[in-house]
């Protein structure tokens, strides 16, 4: 049950800016966990940010924290990653999740570099 698709990946150079979006449905988006994770090559997939639905509190892995935000909108069901100050490990391709159903999205690729 439920859907989660992805948007806004690209090519940046260092310095610059994305902004994903995660569209959800079938679920109950609004009493929901959701996350972002990445995964670079040959590495393996990491937690980035997460969001309470409920409340709206944030968390950032410390490699992201200060360059990259989340938010959500109940309403709209859709969350998103504002990405600023973006580096060259930064380079991977982003999972929007509801991790507590052990939903995923199928990615969208980021790539950083001059």
């Amino acid at each position: 049950q439920g859907q989660l698709v992805e948007s806004g990946g690209g090519s940046v150079q260092p310095g610059g800016s994305l902004r994903l979006s995660c569209a959800a449905s079938g679920f109950t988006f609004e009493r929901a966990l959701m996350s972002w994770h990445r995964q670079a090559p040959g590495k393996e997939r990491e937690l980035v940010a997460r969001i309470v639905t409920t409340s709206g509190g944030t968390y950032y892995a410390d490699s992201v924290k200060g360059r990259f935000t989340m938010s959500g909108d109940n309403a709209k069901s859709t969350v998103w990653l504002q990405m600023d100050s973006l580096k060259p490990e930064d380079t991977a391709v982003y999972y929007c999740s509801a991790p507590l159903i052990d939903l995923w999205g199928k990615g969208t690729l980021v790539t950083v570099s001059s």
